[in-house]
């Protein structure tokens, strides 16, 4: 039991904790205190606003939820996704891989609440530049998502483990002596 607990998987799981917890709490901050949801919009930088959105699909508003079956599908199908994350962060054993995968989890988690209590995911943050946005309205849940999937991509595309170098070249008879 203790293999599987090791202290960078602790550290991922109570990094994902955080990440799902500070999109939470955000998300209280913009529709409570702030009241996005009834001013709609709030402008804040020349480039970035707060614009309340109810987000009933998935990426780019695909496979919208327009009733409680497609709701609760979105549901079941996000937790199997983050399910599948949490178990391959559980089999990794380098804290670049946990840490992009612990994005990913505790984004899915802050968005699997959403849509769990009120059906939808709520989203605020509106990135422009002039009128041209090259993101969707989005959320600190979705940023790390893709925060977390640049980083797995970026790391097995371009970083090798020190102890896989070292094994492949032993085993090509490769040695530092030539």
């Amino acid at each position: 039991m203790s293999e599987l607990f090791t202290r960078n998987r602790l550290i991922g799981l109570a990094f994902a904790a955080v990440i799902a917890g500070i999109d939470q709490l955000v998300k209280w901050w913009v529709i409570g205190p702030l009241a996005l949801r009834q001013v709609g919009h709030i402008d804040l930088l020349p480039f970035f606003d707060l614009t309340y959105t109810e987000n009933r699909g998935i990426s780019h508003g695909m496979l919208q939820a327009t009733d409680m079956e497609t709701r609760w599908l979105l549901v079941a199908m996000t937790a199997v996704i983050a399910l599948v994350v949490a178990v391959w962060m559980m089999r990794e054993k380098a804290m670049g891989e946990i840490l992009g995968l612990a994005l990913i989890l505790g984004g899915a988690v802050g968005n699997i609440r959403d849509r769990y209590d009120l059906g939808y995911v709520i989203d605020y943050a509106d990135f422009h530049i002039g009128t041209f946005r090259p993101f969707l309205i989005f959320n600190i849940a979705d940023a790390a998502i893709t925060i977390g999937v640049v980083i797995i991509l970026a790391r097995s595309l371009f970083v090798r483990d020190k102890e896989e170098t070292e094994t492949g070249d032993a085993s090509r008879g490769e040695t530092d002596n030539a």
